[in-house]
């Protein structure tokens, strides 16, 4: 007989605690709660995500089926662009090629969006949220008080004495392998730039402390503005709690003309890598030309947050049915 049981009953009970305390900490800021649909006509075209194909076995949908959503982003900004204000959502989503010790194909998502708003404001709310959920509960951990803000580019060069904004995929592969980094298959510039911040940099994060990485290379933030301060790069930052990355988030474009240009860039380099191109999303680009308001988004893993909180080192302790066994 299998293995029925659900395995995370240790944190089932902190689980609940942690929604109710994200639910709280946006409502006493008056941000509304949303829900949009989990399955889709279209998905992103971001080469570093892969989506899930969702297909009915009567047909239903119709022949091209949907996708299961990587994130609430796409459908969030529809209601942005509709004058919903404010909104958030803790959402269930999808995710290909990600199943280990900190991914699972299916995972918790809190993205929240705020008027008014740039990345660098937005950024400071979610270390104002970690900070107050973990105070929330004396046998939570805490993260350290002070977190360090830096440039990617600053960090890059910092570390490894990389141009992040100019440096070619040989330089980049050079560098990976006086490190000792060994990567299989072909990679490009943004491919190499993701795997040396990943394993290379990010690594030697200390355990406690926040680090808020900001101005990311234009090439990987499709849907951020481009930044005020640094040419080349795109108002993106993210979020790690030790070396663990916890939040993702943009100065949302609104422009839809630059929308268009950056959308058919990532559809050539998925063409480029080999990668299947899935259906676009046929609805944004139309909320874009109606008008996004100036604002700022960012996507948080709760799953992730839950197991820093509990001092865990694996998604699978925190998640009743992983993946496996779901």
């Amino acid at each position: 007989m299998s293995d029925w049981r659900p395995r995370a009953a240790g944190s089932r009970v902190a689980r609940a605690r942690l929604l109710a305390e994200l639910r709280g900490f946006f409502a006493r800021r008056g941000v509304l709660e949303v829900e949009t649909p989990i399955l889709g006509r279209g998905t992103v075209l971001d080469p570093a995500m892969e989506s899930w194909h969702a297909q009915a076995g009567d047909g239903a949908g119709g022949r091209e089926g949907g996708w299961l959503q990587t994130s609430p982003e796409y459908p969030m900004k529809r209601l942005l662009a509709d004058g919903s204000g404010d909104i958030y959502q803790i959402a269930r989503v999808f995710r290909g090629g990600e199943s280990g010790a900190r991914h699972n194909p299916e995972f918790s998502l809190l993205e929240w969006y705020r008027l008014g708003f740039d990345d660098r404001t937005l950024a400071d709310e979610v270390v104002t949220l970690l900070q107050e959920v973990a105070a929330a509960d004396p046998a939570w951990q805490a993260p350290d008080p002070e977190p360090r803000v830096v440039a990617y580019p600053d960090l890059l060069d910092e570390v490894l004495g990389v141009d992040a904004l100019n440096d070619d995929a040989a330089r980049l592969q050079a560098v990976a392998a006086e490190r000792g980094l060994t990567v299989h298959g072909e990679l490009d510039r943004d491919a190499w730039l993701d795997a040396l911040m990943s394993l290379c940099v990010v690594p030697g994060f200390p355990p406690g402390r926040i680090t808020i990485l900001h101005d990311y290379p234009e090439s990987q933030a499709i849907l951020a503005r481009r930044s005020r301060e640094r040419p080349g790069c795109a108002a993106r930052f993210e979020v790690y709690w030790g070396d663990l990355e916890l939040a993702n988030g943009y100065f949302e474009l609104t422009d839809p003309v630059e929308f268009r240009r950056r959308r058919e860039q990532d559809r050539a380099r998925r063409r480029a890598r080999g990668q299947p191109e899935p259906a676009a999303d046929p609805f944004l680009e139309g909320a874009l030309e109606a008008g996004l308001p100036d604002c700022a988004g960012v996507a948080l893993g709760v799953d992730r947050l839950l197991m820093r909180l509990l001092g865990e080192d694996d998604i699978r302790r925190v998640i009743d049915f992983p993946w496996g066994r779901a």
